[in-house]
C-alpha cells in the first residue's frame, strides 16, 4: 500500500473564514458569545428529516418508550463532537485532513467513497423532506421544491461571503423558529410528564428494536464530525496549549447547548406525537364502550365517522 500523503503546513479548514472570528474577550459571557456558533450549526443534522420520520414513527407507535434512545444517542453525539472539535483545535486539522495524514491512499479512496454514499443518502432524505414540506404549506410541485431546496442550499454558500457569523445568525433564526413551533405545539398537546418520564428507562422488545436502532442512527451523524473540526477552525484563539485549553473548554460547553437543545426538539417531536395517539386511542375505546352500551341497533356516535376515517 502507498504511504499516507502530507498536507502543506499552509493548508487550513474552510480557508476563507479560517481564524476570522476572534475571541480575545474578557468578559465570561462576551468570549462564550465568540465562540458560540460551530455547534449549532452541527446541531443541523440533528433535526434534519431523518430524525423527524423515526421520531414520528416512534411516538406513534410506542409512545414514551423510547425516549431513553434519544437521550442516551445524543450523550453519544456530545462525545463524538467534543472530539472533533478537539482534533481541530489542538491539531489544526479537520477530520478529512487527519485522515488524509495517517492513512495509505487505498484506505482515503475508500473513506471517501462511503462519505460520497452517505452524503447522498442524508441529502435524499432532506431534499425530499424540503420538497414535501413546501408541497403541503403551500402546493408547490415536487419537482420544483427539489429545485428551491437546491438554490437556498447555493444561497447559504453565498452568505459566506459575508463571514461566518453570518451564516451561523441565519441558522439560528431558522433554528429559533423550528424550536418555537415545536414548543407550541407540545403546548397544545399536553404530554404526561410522568409517562415522559417513565420513557427515560431502557426499555426494548421485539417491535421497537428495530425503530430504537433507526432513531439512533438518524442521531448519529458522522459527517458532522468532518463539519465540526472545521468550523471550530474559523475562531482565532493562538497556539498556546493554555489557549487550545480555554478554546475546547468553550467549545465544550457550545456542544453541550447545542446539541441538547437539538434534543428537546426532537423529544417535542416524539412526545407530541405519542400524546396525540394516546388521546386518540383514549376516544376510541370512549366511542367502543359507548357503542357497547347503546346496542347494535342503535345510531352510530357522529365522531365515531372522523374517528374512522
Amino acid at each position: 500500500m502507498s504511504p499516507p500523503s502530507q498536507l502543506k503546513p499552509d493548508v487550513h479548514s474552510l480557508a476563507d473564514v479560517h481564524s476570522t472570528v476572534g475571541t480575545s474577550q474578557m468578559s465570561f459571557w462576551k468570549r462564550m458569545f465568540a465562540f458560540a456558533g460551530p455547534a449549532y450549526l452541527v446541531s443541523v443534522g440533528y433535526m434534519d428529516p431523518g430524525n423527524w420520520a423515526t421520531d414520528l414513527e416512534g411516538g406513534a407507535r410506542f409512545g414514551y418508550q423510547l425516549l431513553w434512545v434519544l437521550v442516551m444517542s445524543n450523550a453519544m453525539a456530545i462525545l463524538l463532537q467534543t472530539l472533533s472539535a478537539r482534533l481541530g483545535i489542538v491539531g489544526g486539522r479537520d477530520l478529512a485532513q487527519a485522515c488524509r495524514e495517517a492513512y495509505p491512499r487505498q484506505v482515503n479512496l475508500v473513506l471517501w467513497g462511503l462519505c460520497e454514499i452517505a452524503i447522498a443518502a442524508c441529502d435524499l432524505a432532506e431534499v425530499l423532506g424540503a420538497a414535501i414540506g413546501l408541497n403541503l404549506l403551500f402546493h408547490i410541485p415536487l419537482l420544483f421544491g427539489v429545485l428551491i431546496t437546491a438554490a437556498d442550499t447555493l444561497l447559504l454558500l453565498w452568505f459566506q461571503r459575508f463571514g461566518i457569523r453570518t451564516i451561523e445568525a441565519v441558522i439560528l433564526a431558522l433554528i429559533a423558529v423550528m424550536a418555537g413551533c415545536f414548543g407550541i405545539e407540545v403546548l397544545w398537546a399536553k404530554p404526561s410528564a410522568g409517562e415522559m418520564f417513565t420513557g427515560l428507562l431502557p426499555t426494548l422488545n421485539r417491535d421497537s428494536l428495530y425503530v430504537a436502532i433507526t432513531m439512533l442512527g438518524a442521531t448519529v451523524m458522522p459527517h458532522n464530525m468532518y463539519l465540526h473540526s472545521a468550523l471550530v477552525q474559523t475562531r482565532s484563539f493562538g497556539n498556546t496549549e493554555q489557549a487550545k485549553r480555554t478554546a475546547c473548554r468553550y467549545n465544550f460547553i457550545d456542544s453541550v447547548v447545542a446539541l441538547n437543545a437539538a434534543m428537546l426538539v426532537t423529544i417535542a417531536l416524539g412526545a407530541g406525537r405519542a400524546n396525540v395517539l394516546g388521546m386518540v386511542m383514549r376516544k376510541g375505546d370512549a366511542l367502543a364502550a359507548d357503542r357497547n352500551r347503546r346496542g347494535p341497533g342503535r345510531r352510530r356516535h357522529p365522531d365515531a365517522h372522523a374517528l374512522a376515517r
